[in-house]
């Protein structure tokens, strides 16, 4: 599978969405501004802080920051909000996993936090999603001199943000943390180590924390290639899963973490880049980015079984790209296709189990 090259007609679609999100962001009438508002205050001021000062309750963060805000793009703060942070009292506000906001008024409340922190969308920035490759035993010497007395010797938190948690590092990209580093978070305690780091530090912190996203233990990770096309169906042996989808496409989380548990037998695509499964990914799965051209996909297709076994796709937007590749498969003959409605990140935020695409070797010592 070539891996850097882009199927067009799928950028095109992702481009067209930037696209409207970017006019939304900058186009909230009053109405809308005194809605997003009233539903900050409502759901997120009392951790938060009725100013989003931050660190009012649960070592909730500042919202005011502009490093943090200017930086959501590729809907980090987005996907935060809607599924929550596992492990921490951030609940998910999506109401597709059981949150009171829908992902419009969401995306409204985001963009009232960007004019509140003077963040326009000409201001956004582009965050690569290439990992930062850094020593990672000088890592754990920075944090311990730099970052402790703030973030906690295990990243707990105390006077900052909590970063010990493996859903928050396991789903956000390498730029993101390097970009809080070299900047700061502006209006709140944290400093910008940008002048005060090298280049080579900065790297080297951003990947011992990339390195704490399985737990506090520190390892440097050695990445895993994809499996091959004899692994890609799981529990070969068993039984067909008996899905009842929403709408003739989408399967539930819940019904398809059951027919894991059960055994059953299917194949699971990953629709993201590679890179973002590498991170976290639903055991079993195989990488299919949606941007895979159409001559691999012919190739790939030849690969998977056209039996009548079930193909789950999955993304993170949260159906978007599994839709696509999901439509190019049933397009080449295939049946008993399904999309998971809630995402990975919902699937990550209600619970359910994920593996990461890699190993852990070589334990560096704290």
């Amino acid at each position: 599978m070539n891996q850097s090259k882009l199927f067009f007609p799928a950028l095109l679609i992702c481009s067209l969405f930037a696209v409207s999100v970017a006019a939304q962001d900058n186009g909230l009438t009053e109405e809308e501004t005194a809605a997003a508002a009233s539903d900050y205050q409502q759901y997120c001021a009392l951790c938060h802080g009725a100013d989003r000062q931050g660190h009012v309750n649960d070592h909730a963060p500042s919202l005011r920051s502009k490093s943090l805000l200017e930086t959501s793009e590729h809907r980090i703060v987005e996907n935060a909000i809607s599924y929550g942070r596992l492990g921490t009292p951030m609940p998910g506000f999506n109401e597709e996993v059981g949150g009171p906001m829908s992902r419009a008024e969401i995306r409204r409340m985001i963009s009232w936090l960007r004019g509140k922190a003077g963040v326009s969308v000409a201001d956004l920035l582009d965050v690569p999603l290439d990992p930062v490759l850094g020593d990672v035993e000088l890592g754990a010497e920075l944090y311990a001199r730099e970052c402790t007395d703030c973030h906690g010797a295990e990243g707990q938190g105390v006077t900052g943000t909590a970063l010990g948690n493996p859903a928050m590092l396991s789903l956000t990209p390498d730029r993101f943390l390097r970009h809080a580093i070299v900047n700061g978070r502006q209006d709140t305690e944290m400093p910008a180590f940008g002048g005060k780091l090298s280049d080579d530090e900065i790297d080297a912190l951003t990947a011992f924390l990339r390195s704490r996203d399985t737990g506090w233990a520190v390892e440097k990770p050695v990445y895993r290639a994809p499996p091959p096309p004899e692994q890609w169906v799981i529990n070969p042996a068993g039984e067909a899963p008996a899905f009842e989808l929403k709408d003739d496409m989408y399967v539930m989380s819940a019904d398809l973490d059951q027919a894991l548990r059960e055994g059953k037998k299917m194949v699971l695509l990953d629709t993201r880049v590679i890179s973002f499964w590498q991170m976290v990914n639903i055991e079993g799965s195989v990488p299919m980015p949606y941007y895979t051209e159409s001559r691999d996909l012919d190739k790939i297709a030849e690969s998977l079984p056209n039996d009548g076994t079930w193909i789950v796709t999955y993304c993170e937007c949260p159906r978007a790209a599994a839709e696509y590749v999901n439509g190019q498969l049933k397009q080449r003959g295939f049946e008993n296709l399904a999309v998971l409605w809630e995402g990975i990140q919902g699937w990550l935020a209600l619970g359910y189990p994920v593996s990461r695409g890699r190993t852990e070797a070589v334990e560096v010592a704290n």
